[in-house]
């Protein structure tokens, strides 16, 4: 029997709620509620029926109860009282058999596991769930759909030893022995996965999840071996987003174990990979594709290479499409996973599938680039940011960044494994007509252009903010196998790094981050970034000899120790150069391999070291090599010796022992060319000690010609006041000959020894510098060498000095340009005496077509003989003239007129042989006027035949007019001298008939040949060339003087033909005051003069003085004006000033000009500018280069 008040009398109606309120109460002892226990499950036992009608008549009260019984559960720690309770709640859940009951005991349970962090915290929970599963088998199900109670349970890492070990036991049973008697949790799960219950789906999948999480390596195998990857693909192409995003993250876990990629489960689910993410990427849920993107990354990361993972091109297109459009996602996290999802996808193995998609991975890689440059010039509002957060966003730029490069950097090393493989270099299914943009090689010049024009600038903008060594490392290595990709570019590329700082960066980052053993991977990446670009630099130099392979495997061998060894910063290594103790041998290379860095940068306009400092520290390391007897490799010598020319500075100057040792090491070179870098500071430190320039000056020098560019063509025949401003070049070197006019012999030298090449690059600057610095006298100094150079010439070449230095016409072309300074007339010394007899003897052993030697040397003559006083032109002469074999070539010269007519390049002005025709007549024409006008004794005559002379101008053919204007010009001469010169004589052609009585008066003319060289005057006057016109007017004043001299009524015939009138307004044209010409006066004046009033009227007459009253006589030239001038006063002389106001303005406005205009000394100009026309033609027809 029970005590009273003790036991529950199960006929009493209140015992319930008085139970109830009791076992919970805090005052009451564990032992009582252990005894409250016993006997409660002793009446369950004993009365269940009526216990069970009893509790379940209020359902409040009986979920109170059985919370009150959990509660004491979960609280107890005494194990029989846990007994206890399980039992109780067990047998009281299964005798009221109902759901909500049920329900609300595992929401309990589910409450308690939630809260608790580990398995060992509640062992009771888990020991009730246990026997209820036990008790009632259907409540498994429950469990894992409706409370999710087995994923809670797989949080515990015991849990899941536990039953993924029982799971393992049930598996090898079923193997060994037959069918199992248990299950295991892979093949439960996966009965869930194969339901058509999506919930169901979802729930194993988050269940796999749950136990993967703990240790993918341990319990992935499991997964594998039950095929689960393979269902898990196949519910990819669900439309629920949940469903796909549990198998994401159940896929994302497999990956990280082996087999799963070696069961080839991968290969199989690849396609449905792809369609499910880019079906998932035309939806809003960003999770899920970062998701998505997250496993593709993964599994292209994992894949091994064994293994392709893309079997078909078509479906490798289709996943770089995905990524393209995944990375173009406005979203910066799904961008930035699809951007590494497409680094992993850039692999040979993944692109291998023939052919290879060229044009779609540069699709890719351009919208991976494109994203970047977005994200990276978005601007960053860093008032309303604040530090951290301005700090924090620029670190996820550099991440993004760091990922697009990573990304970029395989997608050249996929080049760089392409190459050796034919069958990638280009689609081998497009036609052979295509145009073949899908190659290797297109793709290979599209990394180098984008890299140019995206990823360096991005790389720049962001070190502006921010470095980090590990995007430093990836962005150097990406340069670094550029120039692997590209090799025909590769120099290119390294002088434009060059020239933007490169070298400076590289040094700077070594120095920053490579200090000791820090960061050996980015010091490793720059050293071999830095040995590629210098020896890609060093085997394309800029304005030096290219290093042979011997040199450059020295200097490799140099840059490969010594690179790795430099982490100093600039100033350090400045220190370091001038240390003038012993050097021993590897700091040595170190120092060599400082100075080629230097030199790189200089030379690419990278000055990044102060100049004072390398200046000094550089003779301190010229002295410490002396010091120790070392003489460097050419190639650093040629470093030392650019770089203190570069940072010399212009007030300072070294020491001598500087010098000295300067000059030992250049002896000690075989040439200077493989020490020489073109640059003017190198020529001025040449050239600047005596030292160095009396002994190198001449070898620098050519080859400063040697390496400069431009031929300076454009500087020639050009007048110095239209010149635009020198190149620098050009300006140090004319400073140089300014302060140092001996550098003139030098240059001289040059022009007469280099190859042609360079002495026309040193003939142009002389030409240009002696016409720019007229206040330089230098004329002396160059006659003087000339003569040397002239007087070696011939005694060597005696006998044919064609034979000589092909250069020799561009010396004679300088000589005439110095006579043609001398812009006064001046006595000529004995050295001009001497450079006339020997430029004359030269002359006379040429033939005539030794074209490119007689023009200058004509050019030089001709002035020499015009451009002086009158007593010196007569010595002149008389020296010229007494050069018999010179008057010999000329009278050849002057007979090859007549054969030359009929040659196809008669009619062309600029044809050197014209030119040289044109020269020979009017040097005759002056020998002839100096030898009659002094009563010169003359050694040689020549003859003219003066039939074909006549012929020439009467029936003038298509000839060019400056020759026209020679043949006028020595004509005119020779009517001048009534045809009684001593030099000349005027010979007949052939048989000719005996002369009319009436033209003995005229001989040797006669008169029909007076009147058909008139009419060929007059046709040469209708060309209305103003040179041409000039010797026409001339010569017919001197025939019409002639003709007058010796018949007068056939000169007044002869200009009052009314031919002339017409002729006369031929040569007006429309404008106004048109007949204010020189050669128009000149012509009226000749009317006047014999009184041709048919031809011009005094009226006429009368309205030209008018008109030339009121114009502006200032604007004419000084050849108008003395044509003016003799107009005027032809007219006053033949009395012909009617208008008497008219007559005293115009003699007031032409005694107010210049009395210079008006000089009664011959003018030259008639003589001087056709010839000096023609020279420039002769020096424009040399041979181009």
């Amino acid at each position: 029997m029970t005590r009273a008040g003790c036991c529950p009398c199960p006929h009493g109606s209140a015992w319930p709620a008085r139970w109830s309120c009791w076992p919970g109460a805090r005052r009451v002892s564990l032992v009582r509620k252990k005894y409250v226990l016993s006997c409660f499950r002793d009446a369950l036992v004993r009365h269940a029926s009526l216990v069970t009608q009893l509790v379940a008549q209020d359902q409040r009260v009986c979920i109170h109860f059985i919370n009150i019984l959990f509660g004491l559960l979960c609280n107890v720690e005494d194990g029989n009282v846990t007994d206890l309770c399980i039992e109780v709640l067990i047998q009281l859940v299964t005798q009221l058999k109902q759901e909500q009951t049920v329900h609300c005991l595992l929401d309990e349970c589910h409450r308690e596991l939630c809260s608790m962090p580990s398995m060992q915290g509640s062992p009771a929970t888990l020991t009730l769930l246990g026997k209820l599963v036990d008790t009632i088998p259907a409540l498994a199900d429950k469990l894992v759909m409706e409370h999710g109670l087995l994923r809670q349970l797989l949080k515990y890492d015991l849990f899941v030893s536990m039953i993924m070990n029982k799971s393992a036991l049930a598996e090898t049973a079923q193997s060994v022995e037959g069918p199992p008697g248990e299950t295991s949790l892979p093949l439960v799960l996966k009965k869930f996965l194969l339901s058509r219950d999506e919930i169901l789906q979802v729930a194993s999948a988050h269940c796999i999840t749950a136990v993967l999480v703990h240790s993918p390596v341990k319990h992935a195998p499991a997964f594998i071996h039950a095929d689960i990857p393979e269902f898990l693909f196949e519910h990819l192409s669900s439309s629920n987003e949940v469903l796909i995003w549990s198998i994401y993250n159940c896929l994302i876990l497999l990956a990280e174990e082996p087999l799963f990629f070696s069961k080839c489960h991968t290969v199989y689910g690849i396609e449905a990979v792809v369609r499910s993410l880019q079906g998932s990427l035309k939806l809003t849920n960003t999770e899920l594709h970062k998701q998505g993107l997250l496993l593709f990354a993964e599994i292209l990361t994992r894949q091994p290479e064994e293994i392709r993972l893309f079997t078909s091109s078509a479906m490798c297109g289709d996943a770089g499409r995905a990524l393209q459009e995944a990375v173009s996602s406005p979203v910066l996290e799904v961008a930035a996973e699809a951007v590494k999802a497409a680094s992993a996808f850039l692999r040979k193995d993944h692109q291998s599938a023939p052919p290879v998609q060229y044009r779609a991975l540069r699709a890719l890689l351009e919208a991976m680039l494109s994203r970047c440059s977005e994200f990276s010039q978005t601007p960053l509002n860093r008032r309303s940011l604040g530090n951290r957060d301005s700090e924090k966003a620029i670190l996820r730029r550099g991440k993004f960044l760091l990922s697009t490069l990573e990304g970029f950097r395989n997608a050249c090393r996929l080049a760089v494994e392409f190459q050796g493989e034919p069958i990638a270099q280009e689609n081998p299914f497009t036609a052979p007509s295509a145009e073949k943009e899908d190659t290797l090689e297109d793709f290979s010049e599209f990394l180098l252009s984008a890299c140019d024009s995206l990823c360096i600038p991005m790389v720049m903008r962001h070190l502006e903010q921010a470095t980090h060594p590990a995007l430093m490392e990836v962005f150097l290595s990406i340069l670094h196998s550029l120039f692997i990709i590209v090799p025909h570019m590769k120099k290119k590329f390294s002088k434009k790094l060059a020239a933007s700082s490169f070298i400076r960066l590289t040094l700077e980052l070594k120095a920053r981050f490579c200090n000791g053993s820090s960061h050996s991977a980015l010091n490793q990446v720059c050293s071999s970034f830095l040995y590629c670009m210098c020896l890609n630099l060093l085997s394309a130099p800029e304005k030096t000899r290219s290093l042979s392979q011997e040199e450059l495997s020295a200097v490799s061998e140099l840059l490969q120790h010594g690179l790795p060894q430099i982490s100093s910063r600039s100033p350090e290594s400045v220190a370091f150069l001038s240390d003038r103790q012993y050097v021993e041998g590897t700091a040595r290379q170190r120092q060599y391999c400082i100075l080629l860095l230097f030199y790189l940068a200089y030379i690419h306009e990278d000055r990044f070291v102060s100049e004072a400092e390398l200046f000094v520290a550089l003779q301190g390391f010229l002295l410490s090599l002396q010091d120790q007897g070392e003489h460097p490799p050419p190639v650093v010598f040629r470093a030392s010796i650019y770089l203190i020319a570069i940072c010399q500075d212009k007030d300072s100057a070294l020491d001598e022992a500087v010098v000295s040792a300067i000059r030992k090491f250049l002896e000690g070179i075989s040439d200077l060319h493989l020490v020489y870098t073109h640059h003017p500071l190198l020529l001025r430190f040449f050239l600047l000690y005596p030292e160095l320039m009396s002994r190198f000056g001449h070898r620098i020098l050519e080859l400063w010609f040697f390496w400069e560019e431009s031929s300076y063509e454009e500087l020639d025949d050009v007048p110095s006041a239209g010149l635009p401003t020198l190149p620098a070049s050009l300006a140090a070197l004319f400073q140089m000959l300014r302060s140092s006019p001996s550098i003139l012999l030098i240059l001289l030298d040059l022009v007469y020894s280099s190859p042609v090449d360079t002495a026309r690059k040193v003939l142009m600057i002389l030409r240009t510098f002696l016409r720019r610095n007229e206040d330089v006298q230098v004329d002396g100094l160059i006659r003087g060498h000339f003569l040397l150079i002239l007087q070696h010439l011939l005694v060597e070449h005696g006998a044919s000095p064609s034979g000589a230095s092909g250069n020799l016409p561009l010396l004679l072309s300088l000589l005439s340009l110095v006579q043609l300074r001398n812009k006064s007339e001046q006595e000529l010394d004995s050295m001009a005496m001497k450079l006339l007899h020997q430029v004359s003897k030269l002359c006379g052993k040429c033939s005539p077509n030794d074209v490119d030697i007689l023009q200058p040397s004509f050019n030089f003559l001709y002035w020499s003989l015009h451009q002086t006083t009158l007593s010196s032109q007569k010595r002149a002469a008389a020296v010229l003239l007494s050069t018999t074999a010179l008057i010999e070539l000329l009278e050849k010269m002057l007979a090859l007129t007549w054969t030359e007519m009929g040659s196809p390049t008669w009619a062309e002005a600029s044809s050197p042989r014209t030119a040289l025709l044109c020269s020979a007549w009017l040097l005759t024409a002056s020998f002839s006027a100096q030898q009659h006008s002094g009563s010169l004794q003359v050694h040689q005559t020549l003859s003219v035949e003066l039939d074909q002379l006549l012929k020439a101008l009467s029936f003038p053919k298509k000839k060019p007019a400056l020759l026209s204007v020679a043949i006028l010009r020595f004509l005119r001469t020779a009517l001048q001298q009534n045809f009684s010169s001593a030099l000349v004589a005027l010979a007949p052609s052939g048989s000719q008939p005996l002369p009319a009585p009436e033209d003995n008066i005229l001989a040797p003319l006669g008169t029909s040949q007076v009147l058909a060289l008139v009419i060929g005057l007059q046709n040469l006057l209708v060309q209305k060339d103003p040179l041409l016109s000039q010797g026409c007017v001339g010569c017919l004043e001197a025939l019409l003087d002639y003709v007058y001299a010796r018949s007068p009524d056939l000169a007044l015939h002869v200009a009052s033909q009314p031919w002339n009138r017409f002729l006369l307004f031929t040569l007006l044209d429309a404008g106004e005051n048109s007949f204010l010409r020189s050669e128009i006066l000149r012509l009226m004046t000749l009317f006047v003069r014999y009184n041709s009033s048919s031809v011009l009227s005094h009226e006429e007459v009368g309205h030209v003085l008018q008109v030339a009253a009121l114009a502006d006589l200032s604007t004419l030239s000084n050849t108008t004006r003395r044509a003016l001038r003799d107009f005027f006063l032809q007219v006053q002389s033949m009395g012909l000033l009617i208008n008497h106001s008219t007559t005293q303005t115009l003699q007031a406005s032409l005694e107010g000009l210049s009395l210079s205009a008006f000089s009664d000394h011959p003018l030259p100009q008639d003589m001087l500018y056709p010839f000096l026309h023609l020279g420039a033609l002769a020096w424009a027809r040399l041979p181009k280069l």
